[in-house]
């Protein structure tokens, strides 16, 4: 049925379902999107999020339901007509062509043709449209540079001025600061306030509810695939959207509970990471205590960390663990000593995503304790997955499904799992709670703190001021490959991280 003022909305959703096989997604969900607002939706991982924007963007059809868009009930039903119809999607992972240019990206499958050579690519045409759709968002640069040049935020916009060209009426954002410093979250935020003074709508899909609140006109929450709640610009506040996320409220997100030990087991002296072998890193961490790393995109923790765990071989100094030197020139080496990564991009490099979940878990021991005389000890496999999903409570049917088919939260807690199966003595994790939602953070950061008290090293890279003060026993933060300065988190604000990640060289 149509709204009686069909013209106050671009967008109503009415009644949607959807099922997949074991899992309904999506039980009769209802909102509406007014012309020039930015609607945010929120919820855990597996709340029916990703489904509902897949539908919307013609990648999934629903099982009932209607889309009625600018009054008129539409059937969607592919990527082709959803852009006809004027909504667009812009990835959580950036759907572009690094080997092709800025307008090539911007007008992929829709290039301009030369009007007498309909084969032939009218280049000029494309670039200088290009220009135009790139000067709304802010991105002045040539059109005809190729995107790898690009840093990851103008990469963002590239995919923005993708969904511009198509003349959207709706464009949705899937988590679009994952990625992006808090400078270029801010210009992010304004080039969405322009999209709504154009009237052009937005939806806006963030783990990150502090930018909710700064960016939304208005909030609706998923839980368990139903409509939980909505919340008008006035009502939005960070316990609110939980309590109507997880249906409870969290009120010890941050609990530390553990003791920092005397004894220092990781300690790096005069360690010469390759990509910033200017400034060698002295740094200790001790038994029981979390030590987090803070700074902005390129400050050069990731890089850190992968010297530490062998990914890339030093070029100089030590690492001792427990007092011993120990030569790591790859990551099997660092296993052997007793540490684990758990990586930034869990899809790409924490997780096979298409093997199954508890042989994903046993991964790291087949050479070790689940194999025998050289075959896979398959009983070992799957008492070792039971043991490690019902310790970290990871959500899933059975332990034969597909990694890929779990939530983010939950792929997060296997990568976790197959790490802490070892029993390691030092911890790293680099964006550990990256695109999951809070109540899989509070999990997350409870087996961070039973890991501490247990005396694990625990060394951690993260970009979320709040977190990094939550979790910190001690703050150390990095600016342009260099240690600019450590900070105590019960006595420091967030402007004190800031100021000393923006130390740059003189």
């Amino acid at each position: 049925m149509v709204n009686e003022l069909p013209e106050k909305y671009v967008l109503q959703v009415r009644n949607i379902s959807k099922s997949f096989p074991g899992v309904r997604a999506l039980n009769d969900v209802s909102f509406n999107l007014k012309v020039g607002e930015t609607l945010a939706l929120v919820g855990e991982n597996g709340a029916g999020k990703s489904t509902m924007m897949k539908i919307l963007a013609g990648v999934y059809v629903p099982d009932a339901g209607e889309i009625i868009i600018e009054g008129n009930a539409v059937s969607i039903g592919s990527v082709e007509r959803a852009t006809q119809f004027g909504v667009a999607l812009v990835h959580q992972e950036l759907n572009l062509c690094d080997n092709l240019s800025i307008a090539g990206n911007v007008f992929l499958g829709r290039e301009p043709r030369r009007p007498h050579f309909k084969k032939i690519i009218d280049f000029d045409k494309m670039n200088k449209d290009a220009a135009e759709v790139l000067k709304k968002v802010g991105l002045n640069t040539n059109p005809s540079k190729i995107l790898k040049e690009l840093p990851i935020s103008a990469q963002q916009l590239v995919e923005i001025s993708k969904a511009l060209s198509i003349h959207a009426k709706v464009v949705m954002f899937d988590e679009p600061t994952s990625s992006l410093s808090e400078h270029e979250t801010e210009q992010l935020f304004n080039v969405i306030k322009d999209l709504n003074s154009h009237g052009i709508s937005c939806i806006y899909i963030s783990h990150r509810l502090g930018e909710v609140k700064d960016v939304a006109d208005r909030v609706i929450v998923l839980r368990d695939g139903k409509l939980s709640g909505s919340l008008d610009k006035d009502e939005i506040n960070r316990d609110r959207m939980i309590r109507l996320m997880v249906g409870r409220d969290i009120e010890k997100m941050y609990e530390k509970r553990h003791l920092v030990t005397d004894k220092v087991r990781l300690q790096l002296e005069d360690l010469i990471v390759p990509k910033q072998a200017r400034f060698p890193v002295n740094l200790a961490v001790k038994g029981g205590e979390i030590v987090v790393l803070s700074g902005l995109i390129g400050a050069g923790r990731s890089e850190l960390l992968h010297t530490i765990f062998g990914v890339d071989k030093s070029w100089g100094g030590k690492i001792l663990l427990d007092g011993k030197e120990v030569t790591i020139n790859k990551p099997i080496d660092a296993i052997r000593a007793g540490m684990v990564l758990v990586p930034e991009d869990r899809k790409l490099n924490g997780l096979v995503v298409n093997l199954e979940v508890d042989n994903n878990i046993a991964l790291p021991g087949l050479c070790d304790n689940l194999s025998n005389r050289g075959f896979i000890d398959k009983k070992k496999v799957i008492e070792l997955a039971d043991t490690m999903v019902k310790k970290l409570d990871i959500r899933l049917f059975k332990t034969t499904q597909l990694a890929e088919s779990l939530s983010g939260g939950n792929q997060q807690k296997v990568v976790l799992a197959k790490w802490l199966a070892m029993n390691p003595t030092l911890l790293l994790l680099d964006e550990p709670t990256r695109g999951i939602d809070v109540g899989a953070k509070a999990e997350i950061y409870k087996l961070l703190e039973d890991l501490a008290q247990l005396g694990v090293a625990i060394l951690v890279a993260s970009s979320e001021l709040q977190e990094v003060l939550g979790i910190a026993d001690r703050i150390v933060v990095m600016c342009e490959g260099r240690i600019t300065g450590e900070l105590d988190p019960a006595s420091c604000s967030e402007e004190d991280i800031m100021k000393l990640a923006t130390e740059r060289l003189k």
